[in-house]
């Protein structure tokens, strides 16, 4: 038997999360921003980074409408400029951009982020995340001074017991699926 890739893992993790999203997605996305919440309010958090979500992702649109409403917080969301990301508030309207992703319109705020939500396809042994094979956020999150607190979002768990990511691939200090919190990393 061959070893497992990080690319053959990323395509049994898709299968799974197009599975598993066929299935009481709206409750186990209503768990799984009850349990977000949860963790902002425990880390203080005030800026936040969320996304806007693909179909086999965790629905985190009622977390950011939340969020703007108690004015507590200050929402944002993933930019795509280039091969990176950058943060913009979350306004109206979306437009549809590149791989099917809805943005804002685009913004030159600066910001220091308390907390970031990203969405993953799978995990590995060391709880770094490995998503489409872009390398968006892990740019993103390189180019920073400063290291947010990070959730990885996912509506079930794909994880292997093996080591398949990078020392540059991000790292969680949470991760939240259909089970709860499963885990904060050290």
């Amino acid at each position: 038997m061959r070893d497992l890739t990080k690319s053959d893992f990323r395509k049994l993790c898709v299968k799974k999360l197009k599975f598993c999203s066929k299935f009481s997605k709206f409750q186990k996305d209503k768990l799984i921003t009850k349990e977000i919440l949860k963790v902002i309010k425990i880390e203080q958090a005030k800026n936040i980074l969320l996304y806007i979500p693909l179909d086999m992702e965790v629905d985190v649109r009622n977390i950011i409408g939340i969020l703007r409403k108690s004015r507590k917080y200050r929402v944002y969301v993933p930019f795509m400029v280039g091969e990176s990301l950058k943060i913009v508030p979350f306004r109206l309207p979306l437009n549809k951009k590149k791989y099917n992703i809805f943005e804002p319109n685009n913004s030159n705020i600066k910001v220091k982020i308390d907390l970031a939500v990203v969405p993953i396809i799978g995990t590995d042994l060391t709880f770094r995340r490995v998503g489409f094979g872009v390398g968006f956020y892990d740019r993103f999150f390189a180019s920073l001074d400063y290291k947010p607190k990070i959730i990885f979002t996912q509506l079930c768990l794909c994880q292997t017991k093996t080591t398949l990511t990078q020392i540059h691939d991000i790292k969680s200090d949470y991760i939240i699926t259909n089970k709860g919190v499963k885990w904060k990393t050290q």
